[in-house]
């Protein structure tokens, strides 16, 4: 019987090429083949040049691979090879669809080693010189998503906290923004929006929760939206828009 090949599940982090980890990047230089999401970059791929590449993007609004068919496909990679990476944008264990990969390869008697990576929330706080936690401001942070399994609901609530972070909210942040205004929240209380983060085409915008509520007009790029009282302006914080 052959010998099952062992799967890294890293973390490519929020884009840029040189924010993956040490431990990712080297592991990328060994794998003989890379399972990868659609938002990792060619930069990134050419840490791996030896390997076979596999796309297995997952897209919202888009026709895209889908979580079954890349769990067969993680499975099948690891009883062909010995090195499998499957590279996800972010984290993998921060809406990387992990837990259904783990619970895919551990069925099959498949080693798996997480390698974390930097979490786009962290690398948009940091690229906007914006803390996401502020002494007296906010001492708490919640990260959700709007996106939800067959039968969740299509709004869960929102959580309780000082800063709220959402992932993926390009359509529906609007939405978010109209709940938390109905909440009470005040309608000047500020809002970062970060689209492609890290990336040459990084996209900063400021506004206010009412300006929010309007809508916003993205690409096709990731969006990162950060709503609290911490994303207010430092005294000496430049004004730029981008900055």
């Amino acid at each position: 019987m052959a010998v099952l090949g062992k799967v890294y599940l890293i973390g490519a982090g929020p884009g840029a090429a040189d924010l993956i980890t040490v431990r990712g990047a080297r592991l990328l230089g060994e794998a003989e083949v890379v399972l990868y999401d659609a938002l990792v970059t060619p930069e990134m791929l050419a840490l791996c040049a030896q390997a076979e590449l596999i796309p297995v993007g997952k897209r919202s609004g888009q026709r895209s691979t889908a979580q079954t068919v890349i769990n067969e496909k993680l499975v099948d990679a690891a009883q062909r090879y010995q090195r499998v990476v499957r590279l996800k944008g972010g984290d993998p264990m921060l809406f990387g669809r992990a837990d259904e990969e783990l619970r895919a390869l551990e069925e099959a008697g498949i080693e798996v080693e997480v390698v974390p990576g930097i979490t786009t929330a962290v690398a948009a706080a940091a690229a906007t010189l914006q803390p996401l936690t502020k002494r007296g401001v906010a001492r708490s942070v919640a990260f959700f998503t709007s996106s939800t399994a067959p039968g969740e609901p299509d709004h869960p609530a929102l959580p309780e906290t000082d800063t709220l972070v959402q992932y993926m909210g390009g359509r529906e942040a609007a939405a978010t923004a109209e709940r938390l205004l109905a909440e009470g929240r005040r309608p000047d209380l500020p809002v970062v929006v970060v689209e492609n983060c890290s990336r040459a085409d990084q996209r900063v915008r400021r506004l206010t929760l009412a300006d929010l509520a309007h809508g916003l007009d993205v690409a096709h790029g990731p969006v990162l939206v950060m709503i609290g009282e911490a994303m207010g302006h430092r005294p000496h914080q430049s004004l730029d828009p981008s900055a």
